[in-house]
This record gives C-alpha cells, structure tokens and sequence, in this order.
C-alpha cells in the first residue's frame, strides 16, 4: 500500500552558517506527525586531525568554520596546553589576559554578526514580512543607524582578532604555553581612542542601546516573543568558582527547567564521566545529554540564554545590571523562552565590551612573559571554552611520538541539536496544522526557530568511523524494491 504520511521539504535553511534541511511528515489527517531538523553536511574533522602533531591543533581546528576559528583555536589550545604539562593557572598573566581578549573580541563580533545580520530582519520587518522585504539590505535602507553600528561592532571585534593574531580570519595567537606576540602600547591605543573604529567605551555605549531596543521592542511583542517555540529544557553553561558567568574557562553547570541543578560545577577535563552522544541516521549531528538523566530527560540547550540562566552574576556593572532585569522576568525561574536567547545575546555583547575595556586598561597586557616552560608530556588534553553558540569541548590523545591518535569534538551546535529539534517540531504543531496549509510565514517561522540559536552546522557536522550513507529505491507506488547501506550498524 502506498504510504499515506505527506512529507514537506523545507531545503535550504536560510540565514545560519552552514547548510541544513528540514522534512515535516503528516498523517492523513493532516496534522503533524514529527518534525526533523537535518544537518547534511559532512565534514569529519576528527579523523583529519589524526596523525598530524598535537602543536598543529590550533592552527588545523580553524578551518573548521571562518564564523568562529577563535573559539576553535584556543579550545584546542588549552587542550594543548595539558597535553605539555600545563593547566590553564598555570600560564603566565598576560598570556592568559591575551586569550581573554581575543575570545571576547571574538564573542561581541560574532554576537554583532547575528543580531545585526541575521536576526535583525526577522524582528524589524516582521514574520509575515514578503521575501523581498525581510532582507538584510533591506535593514540598511530602512534602519541606516542600526546597520551602521552593527558593522562598526563587527569591525571593532575583527581589529582586536587581527592586532593580536595578526589576521582577522585563522590567524596564529595562541602557542604551546601561551601566546605568540605581546600586545603593544599603539595597539592597545587605537582601541581606547576614536579613530575609523570607534572606541572600546563606543562599543559599550552602543551595546547599552541595542539592549535597550530589544527591551523596547519586546514590551511591543511580549506575547509573541515569549510564546514562540517556547518549551522547558535543562541549561549547561561555565561559570566561575562562585557562580559568575564565565566564557574562557570554568566550571561545567547545568539546571533543569525549574532551576534544579542538575551538573554541580565540575571541571570540563570530566566531560567523558557526564556526557553521552547520541546518534540518529537521519542526521550527521549526534545528540549530547548527561548520562545521569538519559537521552530522553538529559540534553541541555548551551550558549547566550543558558549562560545567563546557570551563572548568579555577572562580573562587569552594567551587564550585571541587565542580568538582574532579565532573571527578574522570569522571576528568578530559568527563561526557556527562545526568542529571548537574543536579548541574552545583547546582555553577553555588553560584558564583552565591558571587559574588553578592563582588559586594555590593564597595563600588564603589554607584558613580554608570553610562554611558559613545559614540566612533562600528558597522553592527553581537554580543553572547554564556552564559544558565542555555547560550550565547546576539544578533546586529544596522542603517541609517545606527539602525535594525534584520537580526537573528539562536542561543538556548541552539537549540543543545541535536541532543542533545535524541538523548535522545529513546536513550529509544525503550533504554525503549520494553526494555517492548515504551508504559507510563506510558516516556512520563514521554521527558520526563525533555528536562527535563535544561531547554529553553526558546518563546524557542528563529524563523525568517527565511516560516513553512514543508506540509498533507498522506491518505485511508483510508494513499494521499497531496493535499499543498500554503508556504515550504518
């Protein structure tokens, strides 16, 4: 019998780093049966690292994605960084104090990149907005100051990357111990002062205003942008040793839904004793939960609006000012509002500039003692940093040879795909069986719902072993004649 489940493509997913696809099957009746977020890239950068010196890590990983190498960079070079002997305390301050800055110019670029780029259309022209008008081109006719500063953003955060790496896009910074160059007095300068980028204090005035016009335009859309794919789910994000909110390095914490702890700040080297992968054959991105909870109660959502949900406070005034605002919302519950993971991406932009600007008025990061002495080989290396889509983890074995045997990677987007996947499907049963026919709107809401997360699918997509491919024939009438498989078991 002919299968009677319709299936709607929606291929490609727009306005994300990547390429992805989304299938909706309907029972005969019309109403949705799943929903699947399909990641159909494949990029096995766990095998190609493989036989290559653990010294070449950070410069191999950044060719994972060009949206985000600096994350990729120094999670591999903490890893690294074990792997020589050292832990993260052990490096000197301006060592340390350099990766800091270079990972928050990297976090306010990217966050500038998707607010501003992405995000922006969806919000200022409206779900029900025609194609032609929800574009970014469309942003900088009809919201010129709004666009300008998000570029000027981006330039800001590009410059910082470019002046300690000495590219904007996979350069070197990060060595074995430490960094490769100092920070000098003109360098540190040129970002305290107003020239063709503006200033560090531009940066956190304007990253005060954005906040300010999410909050604005939330008091206008509140019903819509607290009910949108909105769903309970648990939080994992770092955090300091007394609960600050942390992005270079920290301890592990997760909640659940009502704000019970359910990973007690335990160092990212444990990663292995907490987290499993899931796998499905539909999809090249696996499923990461704790091992404790199970796949079905144990994923988390990671990155800007789990950050603020697990940390007690931020570190920098102003930004801990707006986290007050935003826990308060909620009233001290976890937000699991996705449409609110922007206004907690502003709130992150703002600390970024915040700390960017303690960091160039800290004289000690103009210092020349960059590398530490190496006391002993380790067979292995961790290294967790909390990238601006969430926690990534780098992990690395190698032979007495210093070479990389095995390799694992949990990237940020890995860990949001269960909650992505659930955006879908809240999507499908709320929009799609609501119109009762596939509108325009409905296709672009489905995109919104992944665009919160800002996904990063071409850094996300790996696989150890075999690439599992499954070719299914199908004639006329809907009867399997023929299937062959490759890696799947």
């Amino acid at each position: 019998m002919a299968e009677t489940t319709r299936k709607i493509t929606i291929d490609p997913v727009t306005r994300v780093e990547g390429h992805g696809k989304v299938t909706v099957h309907l029972d005969e009746k019309g109403d949705v049966e799943r929903a699947n977020f399909h990641i159909v890239e494949f990029r096995g950068f766990e095998r190609f690292v493989q036989g290559h010196p653990y010294r070449e890590a950070p410069l191999l990983v950044q060719r994972l994605c060009g949206i985000c190498p600096v994350s990729h960079h120094l999670a591999a070079a903490k890893a690294v960084d074990q792997i020589i002997g050292l832990d993260p305390a052990d490096l000197s301050p301006t060592a340390t104090k350099l990766r800091r800055l270079l990972h928050y110019a990297q976090d306010l670029q990217s966050h500038a990149v998707h607010f501003f780029y992405l995000a922006s259309p969806d919000l200022l022209f409206g779900i029900d907005a025609e194609l032609p008008t929800r574009r970014l081109s469309n942003v900088l006719v009809e919201h010129k100051e709004l666009a300008r500063k998000g570029i000027l953003m981006r330039k800001f955060g590009q410059e910082i990357i470019k002046a300690i790496a000495g590219k904007k896009i996979h350069g070197v910074a990060a060595v074995p111990g430490g960094m490769h160059k100092t920070f000098y007095p003109e360098e540190r300068d040129y970002f305290l002062q107003e020239n063709d980028t503006p200033s560090v204090d531009t940066m956190i005035e304007w990253s005060q205003e954005v906040v300010e016009f999410f909050k604005s335009y939330h008091d206008k859309h509140s019903q819509w942008l607290d009910s949108f794919a909105s769903y309970p789910s648990g939080h994992l994000g770092m955090v300091t040793d007394d609960g600050a909110l942390e992005l270079y390095d920290g301890r592990m914490r997760a909640i659940d839904s009502e704000g019970e702890t359910t990973l007690a700040d335990v160092p990212g080297d444990d990663y292995l004793k907490y987290f499993r992968e899931g796998t499905e054959k539909w999809t090249y991105l696996k499923f990461p939960y704790l091992t404790h909870l199970g796949r079905e109660n144990g994923w988390n959502r990671v990155g800007p609006l789990a950050r603020l949900n697990v940390c007690d406070y931020i570190t920098t005034p102003l930004a801990d000012q707006r986290l007050t605002e935003f826990k308060a919302y909620t009233g001290g519950k976890p937000n699991n509002h996705t449409m609110h993971t922007h206004w907690a991406r502003l709130i992150e932009m703002l600390y970024c500039a915040e700390a960017i600007k303690g960091l160039l008025t800290d004289d000690s990061i103009l210092g020349d003692d960059l590398r530490r002495d190496t006391p002993g080989r380790r067979p292995e290396g961790i290294g967790v940093i909390e990238a601006p889509r969430g926690t990534l983890i780098h992990h690395y074995q190698v032979d007495e040879k210093g070479m990389i045997t095995k390799c694992n990677l949990i990237v940020s987007t890995t860990h949001n795909n269960e909650p992505m996947n659930r955006a879908v499907r809240w999507v499908a049963q709320n929009v799609l069986q609501a119109q009762n026919e596939i509108t325009e709107s409905m296709l672009n809401q489905v995109e919104i719902a992944i665009r919160a997360y800002d996904p990063c699918l071409s850094c996300a997509t790996h696989a150890i072993g075999q690439m599992p491919l499954k070719i299914s024939l199908f004639d006329a009438t809907g009867k399997l004649i023929s299937e062959r498989s490759k890696g799947i078991g």
